[in-house]
């Protein structure tokens, strides 16, 4: 008899709000250089940058060009009428303090912002400047950062608190016979490890282990520390361009301890506030002569990819479009980012992978090669496929 197939590894379900439509927001204390760096990522000046608290009450948002070297390439060969990036959309939320928590500091407003988007790129302040106050008083990234997480961590212990209390109330009376009251009580046993991993554990909830059962429930409960988090750290010109500040490592060290594995990415908002405005030439020479390129195709790139967003293709001469979706997308679900009905009458996608249109050269001499395939229901998107769809009428 031939021997028995393993069963296939069960697919990991995603922390988060399913779908492809995602946000991240820029959290942080005030005075650190959120507003500032929200207007150079976004080329406006809609953040309000201001030195003192509280400048910034409505969130703005933006929609930021993703950079991507397939894309560009892509452009080059089809020469299309339109050209469509794909694209992070940036929202600028105001400073975060001790106590925002309990409220302090409009806090309850700010963490129902951030509540609002899927991850975070918290900007750190590692720059001395007289000019520009620290709420604390002096420049401590260490203590920054443990503000942040203490205020996100209590917000979300408070939440759990209250879903364990409403959830007690539905569950005293159930009985274990029914597969209904058993999924109840999963649930409640599952928001009680949730619980524990806030308090006891004393980590961050995307730190934990979860089951795809468990991952569910914990998406329903919308956390703030479920979100990823990319660190900004915002240096002085001169440290970001000598790649040397006291406190960098310490900050590594911190992440490594409280967060293993989130990014750190270092970068100069002063630096890429002068860059932003010169052209696309004069920036080239800038960049040349100190030696260093703007750091913010890298956050942008480091944010996107923290969503666990991919992004695929249509060409044509009228458009080259990059599409975002999120990874473990399958083909009737991308199909249907562009148009419902290609969702709902979708018959099979042709498609084939950027690396073997960069190869061949054309589409004609990857269909020869027979790199061309043809996609039904089951398929799922991979990062840089080029689609064509087929729906009924």
């Amino acid at each position: 008899m031939p021997p028995k197939k393993a069963p296939a590894p069960e697919k990991r379900t995603l922390l988060g709000r399913p779908g492809n439509n995602l946000k991240i927001g820029i959290v942080g204390l005030p005075n650190v250089g959120k507003s500032s760096f929200f207007n150079a990522l976004s080329e406006t000046d809609l953040g309000k940058a201001a030195n003192f608290p509280y400048a910034t009450i409505n969130p703005e948002e933006a929609r930021i060009p993703v950079p991507d070297a397939r894309f560009d390439w892509l452009c080059e060969v089809y020469k299309p009428a339109s050209k469509v990036p794909a694209h992070l959309t940036c929202i600028d939320i105001a400073g975060l303090t001790a106590g925002a928590s309990t409220g302090a500091g409009l806090g309850n407003a700010f963490l129902s912002h951030v509540r609002a988007v899927d991850g975070i790129f918290q900007v750190v302040r590692a720059f001395d400047d007289a000019e520009v106050t620290h709420v604390e008083g002096d420049v401590n990234p260490l203590r920054d950062m443990e503000i942040i997480q203490t205020e996100l961590r209590l917000k979300d212990i408070e939440w759990v608190e209250k879903a364990i209390d409403n959830m007690k109330k539905t569950t005293r009376s159930l009985g274990s016979t029914s597969l209904a009251d058993k999924a109840k009580k999963a649930e409640l046993a599952t928001i009680e490890k949730v619980y524990k991993v806030l308090t006891v554990d004393e980590k961050d909830v995307r730190k934990a282990e979860w089951t795809n059962k468990e991952i569910d429930v914990v998406n329903s409960l919308q956390l703030l520390t479920a979100k990823p988090v990319t660190y900004l750290v915002n240096l002085s010109e001169k440290d970001f361009l000598r790649k040397k500040n006291k406190w960098l490592p310490k900050i590594k060290a911190w992440i490594d301890e409280n967060n293993p594995g989130d990014p750190l990415i270092p970068f100069s908002v002063a630096l890429e506030e002068r860059l932003v405005f010169m052209s696309p030439e004069e920036r080239k020479e800038e960049e040349k002569k100190i030696g260093s390129p703007s750091a913010l195709p890298k956050i942008t790139q480091a944010g996107y990819t923290s969503l666990d967003l991919i992004r695929y293709f249509t060409c044509g001469p009228d458009e080259v479009r990059a599409w975002t979706i999120r990874k473990g997308t399958k083909a009737p679900q991308a199909a249907g980012v562009i148009h419902s009905d290609f969702e709902n009458k979708f018959v099979c996608g042709e498609i084939m992978a950027y690396e073997d249109l960069k190869e061949h050269g054309s589409e004609s001499a990857v269909k020869a090669a027979g790199k061309l395939r043809q996609q039904g229901k089951p398929y799922e998107m991979v990062d840089g496929d080029i689609a064509y769809w087929k729906a009924g009428a």
